[in-house]
């Protein structure tokens, strides 16, 4: 009888410890994945900054499909959604209505299995990328989905500033409590002591000069932007083209407004037949007019139905230009000049809500109110040892 109950004790064991290799083993297991390769390199990636001295480019993104053995996959679809980094009120970005939204989603075919484009990350912070890849051909491999990080670091030029303006404002409250805390005896007829009267004015003319450089240097880009964008509009290429055999039509939204995506769709067909074309390489450019800076690049080949159609937010709150140009593929039977066409996209920009704005209010005041507290301190230690003198 004893044997028996070892003998079942033993089995037991066997099958629990079979079950944890399994375990352990199918977790270990490698499986299809999508590599992620920036150009360039991750540390190196700045946000979007308008007025920076040198001209900036977008981020190279390379998104490659393989296999459980790490082989690229062949004749696959991908999908892919970016996704801003999420909001916080108390620490915002130079584009707060941009915080927590979705960038750009677009599908492509992608015969050899990579996805490349070209995007301007507008903010710092931690980006989602959300890809899904099936196959374009049915059972050749099995669908799957995987999120992948991005995090961009702000811009090292912006602690400098915040540095200097902390350093200022700490500088005023502390002058203000230096003169506030040492302020002599009232004379008759007197509200405040003068020394607190010269403070007072001064602060008060500097908020003057500060509204006005404000409202003067708002006034300047706003026509500047008008400017730049009537002259934008001379030389752009049609939105539609029937050249060489080829009908290239682009359209979607003409109007965008920053926070939400706009729609964009492209089509390409035989003029002679209006069958769809899929053999052609189209490459795909969101241009700023307002600083002529491309956003947003990638070259591809439409789908079955010779379409590409891609959501993509235009986050910068001036005029974009979309650019499509059709050029042959290498080694295809249909040859010709390259086709352009174009089409304007007017985006209506989105100010920052109220509380942003008094949050900031409040970090001003509160390095002020800081300073003003070390200035009435060191006055307040400062006269007992004078009466004592």
């Amino acid at each position: 009888m004893k044997k028996y109950q070892i003998f079942g004790v033993i089995s037991t064991v066997c099958i629990v410890l079979s079950v944890l290799y399994s375990f352990v083993g199918s977790s270990q297991i490698p499986t299809s994945r999508v590599l992620l390769s920036t150009n360039p390199p991750l540390e190196r990636i700045l946000p979007f900054e308008a007025e920076a001295e040198k001209p900036q480019s977008p981020v190279n993104l390379t998104l490659q499909a393989v296999d459980a053995a790490g082989k690229s996959l062949t004749n696959a679809k991908i999908n892919l959604q970016i996704l801003t980094p999420p909001r916080n009120p108390w620490l915002t970005t130079d584009f707060p209505i941009v915080e927590g939204t979705k960038l750009l989603q677009m599908n492509a075919n992608a015969p050899d299995g990579k996805l490349e484009i070209q995007q301007m990350l507008p903010i710092r912070g931690n980006y989602q990328l959300l890809v899904k890849v099936s196959p374009l051909v049915a059972n050749t491999f099995t669908a799957y989905e995987q999120t992948l990080n991005l995090n961009v670091h702000e811009n090292p030029i912006k602690y400098k500033y915040f540095v200097v303006i902390a350093a200022i404002l700490l500088s005023l409250g502390l002058l203000g409590g230096w003169v506030i805390g040492g302020q002599e005896e009232l004379q008759q007829g007197e509200i405040a002591p003068q020394s607190v009267r010269l403070l007072l004015s001064a602060l008060t003319v500097v908020a003057i000069v500060t509204l006005l450089v404000i409202n003067i240097s708002a006034e300047v880009a706003e026509a500047h932007g008008s400017e730049h964008h009537s002259t934008s509009t001379e030389t752009i290429a049609p939105s539609s083209q029937k050249s060489q055999g080829l009908e290239i039509n682009l359209g979607g939204d003409k109007n965008a407004t920053v926070g939400k995506l706009a729609n964009l769709a492209l089509q390409v067909k035989d003029t002679a037949t209006g069958q769809p074309i899929t053999d052609v390489a189209l490459q795909v450019k969101a241009i700023a007019t307002e600083h002529n800076l491309t956003v947003f690049d990638y070259k591809g080949i439409p789908d079955e139905q010779g379409k590409l159609t891609w959501l993509e937010q235009f986050f910068d709150g001036s005029p974009h230009k979309i650019e499509v140009e059709a050029t042959p593929l290498p080694g295809s039977s249909r040859q010709f000049t390259p086709v352009k066409v174009a089409q304007e996209v007017e985006v209506e920009a989105i100010a920052p809500p109220i509380y942003i704005r008094l949050i900031g209010l409040f970090y001003f005041t509160a390095f002020v109110g800081i300073g003003m507290a070390i200035g009435l301190l060191i006055q307040h230690r400062r006269k007992p040892q004078a009466r004592t003198n």
